[in-house]
Order: structure tokens, then sequence, then C-alpha cells
């Protein structure tokens, strides 16, 4: 190395975009290189941990305490806070970076501003997919179908024509389309187990480097209660959380069967008060270490978002599946054709519906064959370190 290197990560604040890049992060910043992490204040905390410098940015976009509604309901809600937050942050972050511009950009797949700020730079850029990416036939099978209707709004027209040119006055001819979904270089932060058609993924595009997921010891740990024979983690994660119903129909589902523990993490938006009377083998918290607990369930009831679905399957850990929002809806449908897991749908999932998905996992040695088998070959795939080097080698010749 020359002299050190400067990296450039940026992402919004969400903990299911911030968390797969941290453990890359830290081993970035181990490695001797100057790394700056732009991220609104609310994960700054988080992010300064891993040694990076933190370059902190307003957000407009709701934050994991907001409740999920404030995201819209529809997929031209979502799409326009996005690019509305990408425009009114791009000024803040080039002047952030005015004067410490870095060798080599690193960006959430939400971070639309970060590509263009490494087209003013002239440097590279590598997306870090904290989800699926799109294989080879995705536009045709999966996004023209879903933005055809949108397309033919006027809503929806103004959307691309804001987009279009935003790029434009940016220097940037490419479509909106592409220049959100095709980077030229993305490291994909979830095991290839989990991504769909993998076989027509371009993999001069997406390196598959698996679960980044270190040891978060900074976290707490979790101690198994003596005497519990079973025990069953519940999380919706950070933002879908506010389901009293489901909470009630889980503490029915488990506080009843004998030998079983239940750990039952609700959010900030519901009080434990609401699941009425709980029999002493529930434990309820706001938020849990879930890794730590997972080390040593039985069984993860999960929204099976990425971070979380890599988790079970990091752990060997059976799941029921009951998906909130966006990619948890695949997702859950890749874990049970894996094998290892049941995809309940929200509206099916009673107590006894849970209860019988999750006694047929639990002792299905078929299903412990196969978190074995995915275990071993995400270990393979090389996670955090395989990650450093392939972005190390992306740096500008020179700056190695």
């Amino acid at each position: 190395m020359t002299s050190r290197t400067h990296i450039a990560m940026f992402s919004v604040a969400a903990h299911g975009h911030v968390n797969p890049s941290l453990e890359v992060i830290r081993e970035l910043v181990a490695r001797g290189h100057r790394v700056t992490y732009a991220i609104p204040p609310l994960f700054a905390e988080k992010v300064a941990a891993t040694g990076a410098e933190v370059k902190p940015w307003n957000s407009t976009l709701p934050t994991p305490d907001d409740d999920p509604s404030a995201w819209g309901s529809t997929l031209l809600d979502y799409v326009e806070m996005f690019l509305g937050d990408a425009i009114q942050a791009l000024p803040q972050l080039a002047h952030a970076y005015e004067g410490d511009e870095p060798d080599l950009v690193l960006h959430d797949i939400t971070a639309y501003p970060a590509r263009i700020l490494a087209h003013r730079w002239g440097v590279p850029a590598v997306s870090l997919s904290p989800n699926l990416v799109a294989w080879e036939g995705y536009e045709e099978e999966v996004a023209e179908p879903m933005w055809a209707e949108p397309r033919r709004t006027e809503r929806g027209r103004a959307y691309y024509a804001r987009f279009e040119a935003w790029l434009a006055e940016n220097g940037i001819t490419e479509h909106p389309d592409p220049f959100v979904g095709r980077p030229a270089r993305s490291l994909v932060l979830i095991p290839r187990a989990l991504q769909p058609h993998a076989d027509r993924v371009d993999e001069r595009v997406y390196s598959f480097v698996g679960a980044c997921q270190g040891e978060r010891a900074e976290q707490g740990d979790w101690e198994r209660p003596a005497g519990a024979e079973k025990v069953a983690l519940v999380s919706l994660g950070s933002a879908f959380t506010k389901q009293p119903a489901f909470y009630r129909e889980c503490v029915k589902a488990f506080g009843e069967l004998p030998g079983w523990h239940l750990v039952l993490q609700v959010g900030r938006q519901v009080d434990p008060a609401e699941l009425g009377d709980l029999p002493d083998n529930v434990e309820v918290r706001s938020w849990v270490p879930q890794l730590a607990i997972l080390r040593k369930a039985d069984l993860f009831v999960t929204h099976a978002g990425a971070g979380g679905s890599q988790e079970g399957l990091a752990t060997a850990t059976p799941m029921v599946a009951v998906p909130q929002a966006v990619d948890q809806f695949g997702n859950a449908d890749m874990l049970q054709a894996l094998g290892v897991a049941r995809h309940v749908p929200m509206a099916e999932a009673t107590a006894e519906t849970l209860r019988a998905a999750a006694l047929a996992l639990v002792d299905d040695p078929e299903v412990a064959r196969r978190l074995g088998e995915i275990q071993a070959e995400m270990a393979k795939e090389g996670g955090t370190r395989r990650a450093a080097d392939l972005i190390e080698a992306e740096l500008p010749a020179g700056r190695r």
C-alpha cells in the first residue's frame, strides 16, 4: 500500500441495510484502511464501533422507531421516498466529502447518491447487497410485471421523469432501472442458497460472500434457562413489529408446550401488557441479542428478512417464516424450498398452525441434515475476509 487508502461507505438508516455491512467495515479498518461511513445520526454510534469515521447526514426517510405505515402501502409510495431522500441527501454528502474524496466507494443498494458521487469523483463503486440480486431474465420475469400498472399512471411517469432528470443533471445517462438494479460490481452479503435462480446470476458482476456476521459480543449474551428442553425465538425484525395479536398466538402456541421456553421480541411499539398473562416459560423483550439466542435455540419464528434468514441458516436453526413485506415473501418460499422452514402466511398464523409447523420441523432428521449441509456451504463462501479481499481488489492500481 503506497499510503493509507480511503474507502467510503454509504447507507440509509435501516437495520437490515446497515447491519450486513458492519463486519466488512470492521475488517477493512483492521487491515489499515481509512474508512468513512456516511449514515444518519441514528446509526452513528453503531457504525463508529467498527472503527470507521462517521460522516453524518440528515435523512427524510421513516426511522426504525416509526410506525411501519409511514412507508405507505404501494410500490410508488416506497420508491418515491427513496428518490426524494436521495435528491436532498446528495448536496449534504457532496459537502461532507469536499476535499476528502475517497479512493473507492462502497454503497448499499438504496444509497443512490453514492453512485453519482463515485461518477463525479472518477473512482470505482461497489454495491454491497444485503438481499437478492437480479438474475438474467429478472426484468422480464419480475420487474416488468411489477411495474406494469404504476408505469401507466401519471404519478408513475412523473416518478421516472424526476429520476431521469436528476441523473441527467449529474452527468449520468443511464436509465433509472439499471442505475438502481444493475451495478457494475456487487458483493452479495447473503448466502447463495437464498438467491433465487442463482445459476442465472452473472458472477462476473455479483460475488456471493455469504454471511458476514461476526461475534457480536457487544450485543450481550443469552443463557438457556435450566430445564428448557426446547427454545423458540420469535422476532419480526426491527420494522414490522406492531403485531400484538400475532404475539398472543405465539404465546398460546409455545407457552403451553411442556419443556419449551419462548423468547418473544416485540419491538418498541408493543406494550407487553397487551399480551395478557404470560406463563413462566415465556420471556418478552423489546430487543434481544438475536444471534446469541439462535446459537442455542431449537426454532426461529421469523419474518424472513434477509438478515434473519441467513442467521437461521448460519446457526442451523429450523424456521417458521411469517413474512411481512417486500423481499420477505420470496425469502420464505426459498427457505421452505430448501427444506429447512415452513412458510406460514400472517393470516394463517394461528397458535395451532404455528405449533404444528414447529413440531414438524424440530424433530425431523431430514431438516437437520439439510441445515447442516447449507451451514457447511455457507462457511465455504468466505464471509467477511473474502468480502474485504474482493473490495481491496477493486481499489485503483497503486492504491492497493
